[in-house]
């Protein structure tokens, strides 16, 4: 696979996902731009991580439910790289809670960050794919936004909504050369799956076929292969990387 020439744009990329991710395309020669909003010492030092690879890299602070922080970023994107080919929406949160103890700032937080920034960071890059006419947006939904949670009503619909923006914007944009996808992973091992109690995490493996947790560069792999032009007959598609849980 030769991203060599190719900006990537990864939202949420100073740790887990995204930083394997970043990593993973910036190992096949694409020029990566992470994005964050706190922790700038992590997001530097894998700004660092990825320039190993001969590639030019940069992280930008940018809260991606605040429009004009995007504005902004892009703004610097547009001065120094060339073009944006492929945009990963991975930034993310969960606010986790049964329905009937769920805070409405806690519903509201979720919605903005998982779905209110995919579509506005979908929109800042889209007219400049359409220019060029090339472009790969890859979304990272969730096998939740597939399946649902007890407990997750907020995530599961938030990550839902993210596979009907995508074959909605595969629609929109697919005679322009942009190829638009989902990708939801299972339980991953980070930060995020970290916190859980032993027996949280034993009751998740056991539903899982694979009997596994997944690991981040298992769906770095497949971000990979859906950026690339080995991929350029698959749009509109929602691909689970979750051992089997979805089945």
């Amino acid at each position: 696979m030769d991203l060599k020439g190719k900006n990537a744009l990864v939202t949420g990329g100073s740790r887990g996902i995204g930083k394997a991710i970043a990593l993973k395309l910036a190992e096949h020669g694409a020029n990566v731009i992470i994005n964050y909003t706190s922790r700038p010492d992590a997001a530097q030092g894998v700004v660092e991580e990825l320039k190993q690879y001969n590639v030019k890299a940069k992280a930008i602070k940018c809260d991606v439910t605040n429009n004009e922080d995007i504005i902004a970023m892009m703004k610097v994107v547009d001065e120094e790289f060339d073009s944006i080919d492929i945009l990963v929406n991975n930034a993310g949160v969960t606010k986790d809670n049964l329905l009937m103890r769920m805070k409405e700032e806690d519903w509201q937080q979720v919605m903005d960050v998982n779905l209110k920034g995919v579509f506005l960071c979908t929109k800042a890059v889209i007219r400049k794919m359409m220019k060029q006419k090339y472009g790969r947006i890859i979304n990272i939904s969730s096998v939740v936004g597939v399946m649902g949670n007890a407990g997750q009503s907020n995530y599961s619909a938030s990550k839902a909504g993210v596979i009907g923006f995508t074959k909605s914007i595969a629609k929109e944009v697919a005679a322009k050369g942009i190829n638009v996808n989902a990708v939801a992973p299972g339980f991953i091992d980070t930060d995020m799956t970290a916190v859980l109690s032993e027996d949280v995490k034993q009751q998740l493996v056991s539903s899982i076929p694979l009997k596994r947790y997944g690991k981040p560069e298992d769906i770095a792999n497949l971000v990979l292969f859906l950026s690339g032009d080995v991929s350029n007959y698959i749009t509109g598609q929602v691909i689970s990387v979750d051992g089997g849980m979805a089945i």
